[in-house]
């Protein structure tokens, strides 16, 4: 029976259980177009396209399998009515195709996959898949961001031959104790489910399990399934049951009676509680039941870089940022609370300060998250629930008893925030047309730009202090900051998803901007090249500071006195203190198709900004940054940052950040 023929027992098979014969490859693929999310009566594909660059070890399973399920008249059976928006279906509009996404690198592609996951409110994802050896490998970084974010992505990649005809293939790892061992072990760490398919009739428990750890908003992450090249193109008479229709709903577990009790109790005796919003407040998509709990209560409400959004800047409970990145508003806050209130937030050591911030000795942590794990940390009263249906039992609970804070601690975090936006205004003011700009001077002219139908996205560097700081999020999906992993290179690529998943195109959709400096840009440019080839009204703005910046001013703080971290030539001593190099990333990002408007001056700046955001096609505005002064530059960090400086050095700058380093560490204590 060939791979399109229309279902039908074998003569091995029980007649009552029909079966449709496939390889592996088109089995995977035809299954995959057939799973749905669905969670408050909304029903969505789970995944919704494969991105791929193909090798040896999966251009005949995989690759085949994609070239069929994109007609949609394959093994995965009629297509459906309609077509894509840039690769993207929807249910109504693909049917059970499998559209298929052309990446240039392995990590870029599971990056663009994360950001459509988390725009798509991790209700659907990607399928990433590559050939065995560097492909498989490439993967472990995007791996790794996509699981310490809780962000769903599948890897489908290839492995070696699982009936090892020849030993070693091309590009196997030998291993002398262990036969079973490929490179692809390296993503079992870095992956919520694993394994590895060694026969064709293995796929169906392991792709089940695959699909229930993807829709699982305690456990998803990133899911590998490791599929050997020859096993790939295997034929097996499938079960037919095999390829229905599944949805997989996605729970919002509601508090037990007893610790929703005991969080009642924790919050009517507290005096000056401080909610910390994190990221899990925008998974539930609670940010509206977040502000219905603010407002019946007062509660202030700090956010971490993936929270930043569950209120906007200007709701009146909003005091921004926490911890080391955050505002002086909401750091004094968190000095003095005697109750912080944790919703979807794994508690960091940028959110802690590295155990300095909640200083009160009589401060205790509530915390409420969708998993035990997180929601014991720092030991503090569990509330093991969705955000918004804990954020809603706590409402309903309190409602009527009367709890609201005293109108002297309102008064006192709202002057606050009034201080902090006038240090804001002060880093945002440009300087005359002329003159060149800082940093924080683009973001403030970007800032006068955007509506709330903008979005950021940025993920390493000095930018994203600044913007936790300093940005006016204008709506729950405008700040997208990667900072589980902060991974350099993640920008453009999830610029990519974040467009696929919400169907931007030209004027008419919802401006996307990717904010890099150099150092970024010189890690993983390629995926502009896609931008390009699926004509994405990506908008790149490039910073050109000449080197580390981020990394350069703890490299000073820290005593390590910036080395390594400018690019500049050597000079006569060795050292790379000569004159900048001579790099244009204008000229690079042109030459892989971009529209590159370059920016010289405030007045320039201003009007790239505006022209790029109207524009219709991928573009880029570059702009090489002015040294911050005093009065330009960001406000310095509001609270310590743990990172070890040298016991024993001889040079001066070192001896010098030894001591402030033992100073701040004796501040640090562990909630028990």
């Amino acid at each position: 029976m060939s791979p399109t023929s229309p279902a039908s027992p074998t003569s091995t098979a029980n007649p009552h259980c029909p079966t449709r014969r496939l390889t592996t490859a088109q089995a995977l693929v035809a299954f995959l177009a057939r799973q749905y999310t669905e969670r408050d009566g909304r029903r969505q594909r789970l995944i919704s396209a494969t991105w791929g660059i193909f090798g040896h070890g999966n251009v005949a399973g995989i690759g085949q399998a994609l070239v069929e399920a994109a007609a949609g008249g394959g093994p995965g059976g009629p297509g459906g009515p309609g077509g894509t928006t840039h690769g993207t279906p929807t249910p109504t509009s693909t049917g059970h195709r499998m559209p298929y996404l052309q990446g240039r690198n392995e990590q870029a592609m599971v990056h663009a996959a994360v950001g459509y996951a988390r725009q798509s409110g991790r209700l659907s994802a990607h399928a990433v898949t590559t050939s065995i050896g560097p492909g498989a490998t490439n993967l472990v970084t995007g791996a790794a961001l996509a699981t310490i974010n809780r962000l769903p992505v599948l890897l489908l990649p290839g492995d070696t031959f699982a009936t090892r005809p020849a030993d070693p293939v091309l590009q196997q790892l030998e291993v002398p104790y262990a036969g079973d061992v490929s490179v692809n072990d390296c993503l079992r760490p870095v992956s919520r489910y694993f394994d590895r398919i060694t026969r064709p009739e293995a796929l169906i428990p392991a792709a089940l399990q695959a699909m229930r750890v993807l829709a699982d908003p305690a456990e998803t992450g990133a899911v590998t399934l490791a599929l050997p090249q020859d096993v790939q193109a295997e034929a097996y008479d499938w079960p037919e049951e095999f390829f229905a229709e599944r949805d997989w709903h996605v729970r919002r577990p509601a508090p037990d009676t007893f610790e929703l009790e005991a969080a009642v109790r924790a919050i009517r005796s507290a005096r000056r509680p401080l909610i910390v919003a994190g990221g899990g407040v925008r998974h539930s998509a609670a940010e509206e039941t977040l502000a219905a709990f603010t407002a019946a209560t007062r509660i202030p409400v700090a956010s971490t870089q993936a929270g930043k959004g569950a209120l906007r800047h200007d709701h009146p409970a909003d005091v921004g940022g926490i911890g080391h990145t955050g505002t002086a508003t909401a750091d004094e806050l968190a000095r003095t609370a005697d109750l912080v209130i944790g919703v979807g937030t794994r508690f960091s050591d940028f959110t802690t300060a590295s155990g300095t911030l909640f200083a009160d000795p009589t401060v205790r942590f509530l915390h409420l998250n969708i998993t035990g794990f997180d929601a014991h940390k720092l030991a503090a009263l569990p509330l093991v629930a969705d955000a918004r249906a804990g954020l809603e039992a706590l409402t309903a609970a309190l409602a009527g008893r009367g709890y609201r804070v005293d109108p002297a601690y309102e008064t006192e975090y709202t002057g606050a925030k009034e201080a902090w936006e006038e240090r804001v205004e002060a880093s945002f003011a440009t300087p005359a047309p002329a003159a060149r700009p800082t940093q924080t001077q683009v973001l403030g002219l970007l800032d006068t730009l955007v509506t709330e139908d903008d979005i950021l996205i940025n993920a390493a560097g000095s930018l994203p202090g600044d913007l936790h700081k300093l940005w006016r999020a204008r709506s729950r999906d405008q700040y997208h900051v990667e900072y589980g992993y902060s991974c350099m290179g993640y920008e453009i690529p999830a610029a990519i998803g974040v467009l696929l998943a919400t169907g931007s195109q030209g004027r008419a959709g919802r401006p996307v901007w990717a904010l890099v400096g150099d150092g970024t840009y010189l890690m993983n440019p390629t995926e502009i090249v896609t931008a390009v080839q699926e004509n994405l009204p990506l908008k790149l703005l490039i910073l050109q500071n000449h080197g580390y910046a981020s990394i350069g001013g703890l490299s000073e703080a820290v005593g390590a006195e910036r080395f390594g971290t400018a690019y500049r030539h050597r000079d006569a001593d060795g050292g790379f203190t000569g004159p900048p190099l001579p790099v244009d990333l204008a000229a690079n990002a042109a030459s892989l198709g971009l529209r590159v408007l370059r920016a010289t001056t405030v007045d320039d700046l201003r009007k790239a900004l505006s022209e790029a955001r109207d524009a219709e096609g991928p573009t880029c505005v570059y702009v090489e940054t002015e040294t911050p002064d005093t009065v330009s530059g960001p406000p310095p960090a509001q609270a310590w940052w743990d990172v070890p400086v040298a016991e024993t050095a001889s040079r001066p700058a070192a001896v010098k950040a030894r001591e402030e380093y033992d100073r701040q560490v004796a501040a640090r204590r562990r909630h028990l």
